[in-house]
């Protein structure tokens, strides 16, 4: 087996965004801020906001957390557009009522949309940019090969699918009105899961030397768990991502390099 560390790539990002930040703060005097909005309480986002806080603070990122009621929400946003000390805004879905999401998002002024999930984001999607990261850093060949993409959700399935459909790559995306997945999935070569149904993708369903990344979220039993059962993380022939470390650091990195770029952005003009 062939872990896909994303942990391990992020240690250099990391390392090169230290860097571009000082220059920030040094040459042009411009501190670069991301204010994350969360509306509701809940483990695993409570986990990645702690996540996205610690890793500004590492490269010198502020980061601001507005925990408040969706009634809150779109004044929040109005406020944070127009606060010239914050370059990203973040929106940690899912809302309490997702209903609300395009709206909300759409809200954001695009040159802070350092998620990239509004309709004139300038920015690629966080999770998306990851993913390719990760592939790229692993030298995962993805032109000519078959590539399912299983969720078809905001953050991850449908920001991976227009990337990638618009670099001229063979996918197809799969969701859960999909008839039978099983033989679907068995026509990959390399699998993108992100449906947060723990253990939805089985060996049975996964042909020989495939690439599986698992970028699924969901909590059970106290424990942050993906799409991907134990029974196929025990095949020996796969390239596949770790429990831990896979796509996570990677999406966190990403996201604080777009913060990084909007920030620039305000130095150019």
């Amino acid at each position: 087996m062939k872990k896909l560390d994303g942990k391990e790539l992020s240690e250099f990002i990391t390392e090169r965004q230290a860097r571009q930040v000082r220059a920030l703060r040094q040459a042009s005097h411009v501190a670069p801020k991301l204010a994350i909005i969360q509306t509701i309480d809940d483990q695993v986002i409570d986990m990645y906001v702690r996540l996205k806080r610690s890793y500004g603070e590492d490269i010198l990122i502020d980061v601001e957390v507005h925990k408040i009621t969706q009634a809150e929400l779109l004044n929040t946003i109005d406020s944070l557009n127009n606060d010239d000390t914050v370059h990203g805004i973040i929106i940690q879905l899912p809302l309490a009522d997702p209903s609300e999401t395009d709206v909300a998002v759409n809200a954001v002024l695009p040159a802070k949309d350092v998620d990239g999930l509004g309709d004139a984001a300038t920015l690629t999607p966080a999770t998306a940019m990851a993913i390719d990261w990760l592939l790229a850093g692993y030298n995962v060949e993805l032109r000519g090969r078959p590539i399912a993409i299983v969720g078809n959700g905001r953050l991850v399935g449908e920001p991976l699918a227009a990337l990638w459909a618009a670099n001229g790559l063979d996918i197809t995306v799969y969701d859960d009105s999909t008839e039978d997945l099983t033989s679907e999935l068995r026509k990959a070569q390399v699998i993108v899961t992100a449906t947060g149904v723990p253990g939805l993708i089985t060996s049975q369903m996964v042909q020989p030397g495939a690439v599986i990344v698992d970028a699924g979220t969901a909590s059970e039993n106290g424990k942050v768990v993906g799409d991907v059962s134990d029974e196929l993380r025990e095949r020996e022939d796969l390239t596949i991502t770790p429990k831990k470390g896979g796509v996570g650091p990677l999406t966190v990195a990403a996201l604080f390099d777009n913060v990084i770029q909007a920030a620039r952005a305000t130095v150019q003009d």
